[in-house]
């Protein structure tokens, strides 16, 4: 109450901000989320879903879309690699060895979505618009992938050999816990 009134000064920005998106990312639409709320909680108790995590639970809500790997490799770019190279042949190997569960985990760990673009990879965007799958060469080869779901980029490592890219990239796909990625 009465902040309009006030006027920001670097004694009081970061308070400023802190309200500010407080107010633009839940103050505003408190009382519509809380009735979205009620009716999930309608259709699936709470105690049920807590259970799941968030993509466990975009998963159980939006179900498994068959990935067209064909098209995944035809809409991705490579930084430090070529499409010929050892490591990239071998992440492609084991994507298609995939079962359906576990490309769209993967999926989710490089995009942060489990939704393929209804017109395919080719249309996949990023935090600022269309932007590309990227299998980027980075990392030390004792390290796990990381991704950068923004960008819709996975670092890979130059692992040495199939068996550590298949054992190093279900670790990061199974083990990453919400915001983890970067």
């Amino acid at each position: 109450p009465g902040g309009k009134d006030l006027d920001v000064t670097e004694e009081n920005k970061k308070e400023f901000v802190q309200l500010s998106v407080q107010y633009r990312v839940c103050d505003r639409i408190k009382e519509q989320f809380e009735a979205f709320q009620a009716g999930f909680h309608e259709l699936i108790p709470e105690d049920l879903i807590q259970v799941f995590d968030e993509r466990e639970l975009e998963l159980l809500i939006g179900g498994l879309a068959e990935i067209d790997i064909e098209d995944w490799k035809k809409h991705t770019d490579y930084r430090g690699y070529t499409e010929s190279d050892q490591v990239v042949q071998w992440f492609w190997k084991f994507v298609a060895e995939m079962d359906s569960e576990h490309q769209t985990r993967l999926m989710q760990f490089t995009t942060g979505t489990s939704r393929i673009p209804v017109n395919g990879f080719k249309d996949l965007q990023g935090s600022d618009g269309p932007r590309r799958f990227t299998v980027e060469k980075s990392g030390d080869i004792v390290a796990l992938p990381k991704s950068h779901t923004c960008f819709n980029r996975i670092d890979l490592p130059p692992y040495p050999d199939y068996e550590t890219l298949s054992t190093k990239l279900t670790l990061a796909i199974e083990n990453t816990v919400g915001f983890g990625q970067e």
